[in-house]
């Protein structure tokens, strides 16, 4: 009787340890993982090809704001020199529209700049999961802001008003 159990109870785990890792929600962390390590390793092929054509990334400074093609050619000579940029997941949420075709996420991530935040969005192509839309953020601690804005004002002043005369 024992015998004829474990030939039940194992298979069933494996089917539900199987069933875990293609979860949706495990394919959106395998390809954020992925790209991420892709960059580490300034693999520009497999970076680039897991967005959408028609992605955007969005960088930290005001000023980025790139389709996939403007993001390549500024991405290229990073990843030419064998040194792009090295990001690691510390913290990630993921969400899913209601027919888990689209998903948006959050997360935190160590890098050379310290803790910054991504987020973004991800649609389901041929049953695979590809980024449409990406953002990093620097964090600021809310003790050090004041510090910071002191810093980028001069800058950005300029850009707040070239910003408002184009929107006339």
């Amino acid at each position: 009787m024992k015998k004829i159990q474990l030939f039940i109870v194992f298979p069933l785990l494996f089917a539900i340890t199987t069933n875990a890792q293609d979860s949706p929600e495990s394919q959106i962390n395998s390809t954020l993982d992925t790209w991420h390590t892709a960059a580490a390793e300034a693999n520009y092929k497999d970076y680039f090809d897991a967005l959408t054509d028609d992605a955007v990334f969005i960088g930290t400074d005001a000023t980025e704001n790139w389709s996939k093609p403007a993001f390549q050619t500024f991405a290229k000579p990073y990843f030419d020199k064998g040194k792009a940029w090295s990001f690691t997941a510390l913290e990630r949420h993921i969400y899913f529209s209601g027919d888990k075709k689209t998903a948006w996420f959050d997360e935190l991530l160590d890098t050379q700049m310290k803790i910054c935040r991504g987020s973004g969005v991800l649609v389901l192509i041929n049953n695979q999961w590809k980024i449409k839309h990406y953002v990093l953020s620097i964090t600021i601690p809310n003790v050090n802001s004041d510090e910071v804005i002191k810093i980028k004002a001069p800058i950005e002043e300029a850009l707040i008003m070239n910003l408002k005369n184009k929107k006339k």
